[in-house]
């Protein structure tokens, strides 16, 4: 790994901790998604992938080592992993939404299984129901954020992601 990626790995692992502070008082609304997804079409899924461990370890030293933040070294990766593997067959903005969107409906039952790794299969399973209503607004939310910002920020971030080799 040269010099340039470990510093365009910890600026971009920045944005996304910052795009996340940005709207942290709103309720299940985020960006996080988004960037991970157009950082892995631009700036490919290792760099993004060392980007999502430097974030989840952010979290850490933020909010403290808890069940949830554990779940970032997973999820994450996930969704990079699923952006590439899009990505190969073309990401068009309505993919990017569709995929954003079923990712935002899915984190709650996502973190509903870790959770009852340590707490028990029906505390998961309560969770998950719980959680419900935070979920639809995180998909569709997520939905239309992908929808309005994925294609115009790929667009501005191509230029870059290609002197970055």
């Amino acid at each position: 790994m040269k010099i340039r990626d470990i510093a365009l790995i910890g600026i971009l692992s920045a944005t996304i901790t910052a795009g996340k502070l940005a709207l942290s008082f709103i309720p299940n609304i985020e960006i996080v998604t988004l960037l991970f997804m157009v950082y892995t079409v631009i700036f490919g899924a290792k760099r993004t992938l060392f980007m999502a461990f430097v974030f989840s370890t952010i979290e850490i030293l933020m909010y403290g080592l808890s069940t949830w933040v554990l779940g970032y070294f997973v999820i994450w990766p996930v969704l990079i992993l699923l952006t590439a593997f899009i990505q190969k067959k073309g990401l068009s903005e309505y993919k990017a939404a569709l995929l954003a969107g079923l990712f935002g409906l899915s984190f709650g039952f996502f973190f509903a299984v870790v959770e009852s790794f340590f707490y028990g299969m029906m505390y998961g399973i309560t969770y998950w129901v719980k959680g419900i209503p935070f979920d639809i607004v995180h998909g569709v939310s997520n939905f239309l954020i992908a929808l309005f910002l994925y294609k115009p920020l790929v667009s501005f971030l191509q230029g870059f992601g290609s002197r970055m080799g």
